[in-house]
């Protein structure tokens, strides 16, 4: 098959977007944060390598505990522990927490920074989480949080080469395939896509919105 060209993966890309939209006109956030961008963090922080239900199950805890980053910012990590010791990587999670509440207490005067790159100085924030905040918590949209199933989604449909073997290089492939309007939906809607239809193992191909879109459908 001739190699594709950049002007027809980018109008495949938009075709589907397209859907996207008409699939999930309202996509949203599962993590339960209340509107607050500080717990919205502390979730996101939670949720890498764990499911948002799992981490659903310990934040109201979590919370009621440790209301503030002020809070948590004085908490023992050893208590943080024994309330998230569901989810996986707890302890490691738990003193992030607690370092990152210090952290956003000492230089943030107890306020979430709206900077992509002071997110990612906060102890646990790695780009996807930065990206996250940014988009979800105060409407900024600087890139496209890359978690496995964007990742996953991104090389099906072949937005992603090979070479882009790491959530940051499939970022930027995706960055420099989208116009920036369509950037923030990416993660909500991909999210939902490969939860219902793009599965890891077992993909629901024959009843894909997407098929006659991708070029992995079958494989």
């Amino acid at each position: 098959m001739p190699r594709e060209t950049m002007k027809a993966k980018r109008e495949r890309a938009l075709a589907g977007a397209a859907r996207m939209n008409e699939h999930y006109p309202a996509a949203e956030c599962a993590l339960h944060y209340g509107g607050d961008p500080f717990r919205l963090v502390i979730a996101v922080l939670l949720s890498a390598q764990t499911t948002d239900a799992g981490v659903n199950k310990v934040t109201p805890a979590l919370w009621e505990r440790y209301p503030t980053p002020a809070d948590l910012a004085q908490a023992d990590v050893r208590d943080v522990e024994g309330i998230i010791r569901t989810i996986g990587f707890f302890r490691t999670k738990a003193a992030n927490c607690v370092r990152c509440a210090q952290m956003v207490v000492a230089d943030y005067a107890g306020e979430v920074p709206r900077d992509i790159d002071e997110l990612q100085k906060l102890p646990g924030v790695g780009r996807k989480t930065a990206n996250v905040v940014l988009n979800e918590a105060f409407g900024i949209v600087e890139g496209i949080a890359v978690d496995t199933h964007v990742f996953r989604i991104a090389h099906r449909l072949k937005f992603a080469g090979p070479s882009a073997d790491t959530p940051a290089k499939t970022e930027d492939a995706l960055l420099k395939l989208y116009p920036r309007e369509c950037w923030g939906p990416v993660n909500h809607q991909w999210v939902l896509f490969g939860r219902q239809t793009c599965a890891a193992r077992s993909p629901k191909c024959g009843e894909c919105f997407l098929a006659d879109l991708c070029p992995s459908r079958g494989a």
